[in-house]
């Protein structure tokens, strides 16, 4: 049961970053998209308007801003950890870099995937829309750090609850047009 707990501990210290950096960017409210309003050989758009220079680089300085405070309580955080005889991931800037762009690049993939299969921007894609930025996050973060099997269950468990909690918010304080 103790290593339940654990990886559960683990996984919420890891998503910090991720998180933050996929919650940011539709509070930038960008108006330069990364395809440039360019389409792909399918002649679809390659992103769309959903995704911004300035929603990507918000993103990322958020994501890594988040990560560094992890980062300089990581000292305290830890020691609590081992009291109960486990460790949590060390999170540097760097590592908090990597997992904030590889959100976004698991986001922008999702954008991409859901325009080649015809969606428009806001349509629903069930488990692409809430889980695409985690699988960037802990792709990138594979190569710094072990991403066990725990740490991955219980992230994808937490992204599903919170990603719905926080898309309502969202919806409510009228920072997303869909509350999905």
């Amino acid at each position: 049961m103790a290593d339940f707990f654990t990886e559960f501990w683990r996984a919420l210290y890891f998503v910090i970053s991720p998180y933050a950096a996929n919650a940011f960017p539709p509070l930038a409210k960008g108006k330069r998209p990364i395809d440039f309003g360019k389409n792909f050989i399918d002649g679809k758009r390659i992103l769309g308007d959903g995704k911004t220079w300035e929603g990507l680089f918000s993103g990322l300085a958020f994501g890594t801003l988040c990560g560094n405070v992890a980062w300089i309580f990581y000292d305290e955080l830890n020691s609590m950890a081992l009291n109960h005889g486990f460790s949590l991931p060390y999170i540097s800037p760097l590592f908090a870099f990597l997992l904030s762009l590889g959100a976004l690049v698991g986001d922008m993939i999702g954008s991409f995937i859901k325009r080649r299969l015809g969606m428009k921007r806001g349509e629903p894609a069930p488990f692409l829309d809430q889980l695409d930025f985690l699988f960037g996050a802990l792709i990138f973060g594979s190569f710094i750090t072990e991403i066990t099997l725990g740490m991955v269950v219980w992230s994808v468990i937490m992204t599903l609850i919170m990603h719905r909690m926080a898309n309502i918010i969202g919806y409510l304080a009228k920072v997303k047009k869909e509350p999905w």
